[in-house]
């Protein structure tokens, strides 16, 4: 183990586990929806959100069945984890935990709907969750 991995894992340690996109009490606290709205005017709104904190960013796609394996690999590429959307029999969400700000959202949005579109899928837009407020700030994960 280097010595920036041991200072990392300090750093770490004092702020308790890190976000993961299973981490518990998690909250919507951003959401782009709308593809007329720009993602800088959804985070401007969204009131919840702790700009200095990482976020789970969550893409609602719709894919056919036999698109779901070749999108879960590309996405993977990235860090991206294919789930299925338990609202939906062809939903799914593309996750990952990231640094939220509004290059970054509109950049993945456009990957998004590229790929769900070359898939013959759909991409509905995003949403950001983030532990709720009275949760602690050392999100357990």
């Amino acid at each position: 183990m280097g010595l920036l991995d041991r200072l990392r894992d300090r750093h770490r340690d004092r702020r308790g586990p890190a976000l993961t996109v299973d981490s518990p009490g998690l909250v919507v606290v951003a959401e782009a929806f709308d593809p007329a709205e720009a993602d800088s005017a959804a985070l401007a709104r969204a009131h919840a959100w702790a700009r200095e904190r990482p976020a789970v960013l969550r893409h609602h796609l719709t894919l056919p069945e036999a698109s779901v394996e070749r999108a879960a690999t590309l996405l993977a590429q990235d860090g991206w984890e294919l789930r299925p959307d338990p609202a939906r029999t062809d939903g799914w969400h593309a996750t990952r935990v990231q640094a939220l700000d509004a290059l970054h959202c509109a950049q993945e949005r456009s990957r998004m709907a590229g790929l769900a579109q070359r898939l013959g899928g759909d991409s509905a837009g995003w949403d950001a969750l983030q532990p709720a407020a009275n949760q602690p700030d050392r999100p357990a994960g």
